[in-house]
């Protein structure tokens, strides 16, 4: 069963929304539709925080690591004896490590953006009904 709710008033949208979260109805089981943002949308249904972090915590581990793996190994294998230094030195290595670091974890971000969102599918992201300047909500209970 769906049920449909539109609303010219911003404070009547906000009432029923508050309205239906009292009543315990699932947050998945709610579409909301707004013509601009609204902060107290969120103040009622206080979303859950990204997983899109986690994506870029592994990505910034991943270019760490492949770093100082990238230097430690060509360090190791055209070895390059100046004035008794050791041949494999950290401090120099941490600049490229450092540079892998935020240039995986901007990388696999944008990857988990696109699989997070699904996107690149159109017809996921284009709703089949226009509602112009009304807020809408939208409650499928079939799940």
């Amino acid at each position: 069963m769906k049920q449909q709710y539109l609303f010219e008033d911003k404070a009547e949208f906000l009432s029923k929304l508050q309205e239906l979260k009292d009543k315990g109805i699932s947050r998945k089981a709610v579409t909301i539709l707004i013509p601009y943002p609204l902060h107290e949308v969120e103040d009622i249904w206080h979303p859950a925080p990204s997983p899109l972090r986690v994506f870029t915590l592994f990505g910034a581990l991943a270019g760490l690591l492949t770093g100082f793996a990238f230097t430690i190994y060509t360090a190791k294998d055209w070895p390059l004896i100046t004035g008794g230094k050791p041949i494999v030195s950290i401090p120099p290595f941490i600049i490229i490590s450092f540079a892998l670091t935020i240039l995986f974890g901007a990388l696999v971000s944008f990857a988990g953006f696109l699989i997070l969102t699904k996107l690149p599918n159109i017809r996921a992201m284009m709703e089949p009904e226009e509602y112009g300047n009304q807020f809408a909500i939208l409650i499928n209970n079939e799940e």
